[in-house]
């Protein structure tokens, strides 16, 4: 006989079966997603690698061939002929770091007690700490590829370059031309040439070239100056074909180069730091164990190419939840285990006061 009770489809399990409740915290997953790659100004300007498994992943390097005249009659195969190319050959390995993690604990009280969706404010959070970190460290890591050796022997460097004297350095030290002084809208938009002219020696694409700027270099390419606006030394210049708008606060492009404004760009120095990203499995600036960090006390940015700087990644962003009865309250965890190395040195240019 019909008790009047139903069957309802409980929108919270996973093929009708187990918990009820284990499908109600896809919004929270999404939200840390989205967060990650709208934080995120470096990610889509270097290059990625994922790998399935193991511990890191190695990147061949090659050098260049030569060419000769040919004398007839001579063994071409003859090694004392001089015209067989030895082509060198080296390697980048890039390690996976120790997994990143960024966490919270809401408890159950809170949750039911609060009036709003905290829920998502968490999720944005989390998703910062993890993009904050991401971000800042290949910020690093291209600083590190301008004072990189290159892989190669006898390969080409990128380098520093003091924008306030627009002088070159060999990038062997990260104060070789520094004189310390903070430049004008017009000596930024100088050092971006002068970036693009040594990128145009080193061979590097035209395609695919970015600077990276602290905000107040940034706006420095639109005013021209720290005081009022100053357009004759500003990169906006519609007479002369320009690009970009005072009244939007934009600058896409100068020398060819596309800028982007990053408050990620590291401005102190973090060479005895032994914490934080000194604990990566990356030495990428050589320091015996110092990670990520180094002196980045005169850095304004970088100019570079995707090519510089690469990503392994091993496990991409993942979020998990757990309601814990023995505490009454769920842990939420956003994690990700990747690193970052430098691939090709000759690519990236260090900007410095």
């Amino acid at each position: 006989m019909a008790n009047g009770d139903t069957s309802p489809s409980r929108v919270g399990q996973i093929d009708s079966a187990g918990a009820t409740d284990a499908l109600f915290l896809k919004k929270f997953s999404g939200e840390i997603l989205q967060t990650f790659e709208e934080s995120n100004i470096f990610k889509p300007l270097h290059t990625v690698r994922t790998i399935e498994n193991g511990k890191s992943a190695q990147f061949p390097v090659t050098g260049v061939a030569s060419a000769s005249y040919h004398t007839p009659g001579e063994n071409i195969a003859d090694g004392g002929n001089s015209y067989l190319s030895d082509i060198k050959k080296a390697e980048k390995v890039i390690t996976i770091d120790k997994m990143l993690l960024a966490s919270t604990f809401l408890a159950n009280i809170d949750d039911v007690k609060n009036h709003y969706d905290i829920r998502s404010v968490y999720a944005n959070e989390l998703g910062k700490a993890l993009a904050v970190r991401f971000d800042t460290a290949l910020a690093k890591t291209f600083i590190a590829a301008a004072r990189t050796a290159a892989a190669v022997t006898g390969g080409k460097v990128g380098g520093i370059l003091d924008v306030s004297a627009n002088a070159m350095g060999d990038g062997a030290d990260s104060t070789d031309d520094a004189d310390n002084t903070d430049p004008t809208g017009a000596e930024l938009v100088a050092a971006l040439f002068t970036a693009a002219q040594k990128l145009d020696e080193n061979d590097v694409p035209s395609d695919g070239r970015f600077a990276v700027l602290r905000p107040q270099e940034y706006y420095k390419l639109i005013t021209g100056g720290a005081g009022a606006l100053a357009i004759s030394t500003s990169a906006v210049n519609k007479d002369v074909g320009g690009v970009g708008s005072i009244a939007s606060g934009s600058i896409p492009q100068v020398a060819g180069i596309t800028i982007y404004k990053s408050n990620h760009i590291p401005s102190t120095d973090l060479s005895a730091v032994a914490t934080g990203d000194g604990a990566s499995s990356n030495d990428v600036f050589g320091a015996g164990g110092a990670g990520y960090n180094g002196d980045f006390t005169n850095t304004l940015g970088v100019v570079s190419h995707s090519a510089a700087v690469g990503t392994v990644k091993l496990l991409d962003l993942a979020t998990e939840s757990e309601y814990q009865i023995e505490r009454q309250g769920t842990l939420f965890v956003a994690k990700y285990a990747m690193g970052h190395g430098v691939l090709r040195p000759e690519c990236a240019i260090e900007l410095q006061k």
